[in-house]
């Protein structure tokens, strides 16, 4: 009898583990999807900014008050306001990397002005290099020998792709505003880095939360400039930003953060590179700016060497 109980149970705990891995199978799909469909989605960003027509200051306004009415919906609906009530040290984090994205968001609308749409998320996502770069700074956290040669290939792929190595070998030159559009991508960049490590150490904050307070803090740091430099004329100019807010902060993150939630960290420091790509490519297909053959190979570059970095990182913290 003792032998038959144990038989049983060891059939049930199989049939257990059976059923649980197409379960855990059909999760990790939906998680990749969810993350595509996102990353697909924040790729047209540049085109909703480029069709507003609007300065830097009022799309990141725009954006930052129908993004807050977008999750204040989801909220709504889901019945999770409990995650936005923060108190002390999360408060203050949240408060603190609201303020950091306004000014980062600023800073990559600028630089899509003066660059272009792909050439300056390109340049932003740096950004997995620079938080390495802290982390062994600040916490001496260990560089292997693949983080280091992937960071040097990422640095050749950002001359590249940032049309460096084409300037210096036509002799064209860059001009002072491109300059300042690379460099305010790459100041960005930084941004993000320290807006990873605050959400990262921003203890009982979800990350739904975390974007709900950024877009709160913008909305309000912001209300005076379209008062002050004026207000949108009625039509498409609207539909568009309500777009940024709506789609490419609401909607976007809901999709991402689901997402992410499904997947290993391995998974998604990979497909976290969707964004990029397609912004590359959405560029190129509405408006027929496509890259030189050197970016593009930049691009792979540094594609390839942040998903190096990304994955290894991941592995560590796991």
């Amino acid at each position: 009898m003792p032998a038959d109980h144990r038989r049983m149970n060891s059939t049930a705990s199989l049939s257990t583990s059976l059923g649980a891995h197409p379960h855990a199978a059909a999760r990790e799909r939906s998680g990749m999807w969810l993350m595509v469909a996102g990353g697909l989605m924040l790729g047209t960003l540049g085109i909703f900014l480029e069709e507003a027509g609007q300065s830097p200051l009022t799309a990141v306004w725009f954006r930052c008050a129908f993004g807050l009415l977008t999750l204040t919906a989801w909220f709504a609906v889901t019945r999770r306001w409990r995650e936005l009530r923060l108190s002390g040290a999360a408060r203050l984090a949240a408060v603190s990397a609201g303020v950091l994205a306004v000014v980062n968001w600023i800073l990559f609308f600028e630089a899509i002005e003066r660059t272009s749409i792909g050439v300056a998320t390109v340049v932003v996502h740096v950004q997995p290099f620079l938080v390495m770069a802290f982390g062994a700074l600040w916490w001496k956290e260990r560089i292997t020998r693949a983080q280091g040669i992937a960071t040097f290939a990422c640095l050749i792929g950002l001359a590249l792709a940032s049309g460096w190595v084409d300037g210096a070998l036509t002799g064209a030159g860059w001009s002072s505003s491109y300059l300042w559009g690379i460099g305010l991508a790459l100041l960005n960049s930084v941004g993000y880095a320290a807006l990873t490590l605050i959400a990262n150490r921003a203890r009982g904050v979800t990350p739904l939360a975390l974007a709900w307070w950024q877009c709160a803090v913008g909305a309000v740091v912001l209300v005076w400039w379209p008062f002050v430099h004026g207000w949108p004329p009625a039509g498409p100019a609207w539909a568009w930003l309500a777009g940024l807010g709506a789609i490419h902060t609401g909607l976007a993150y809901v999709v991402l953060y689901a997402g992410v939630a499904r997947l290993s960290a391995g998974r998604v420091a990979v497909l976290q590179f969707v964004y990029p790509a397609s912004a590359v490519a959405v560029e190129w297909a509405v408006y027929g700016r496509a890259l030189s053959p050197s970016q593009l190979a930049g691009v792979l570059m540094m594609l390839v060497a942040l998903v190096v970095v990304g994955t290894q990182r991941a592995a560590r913290q796991a």
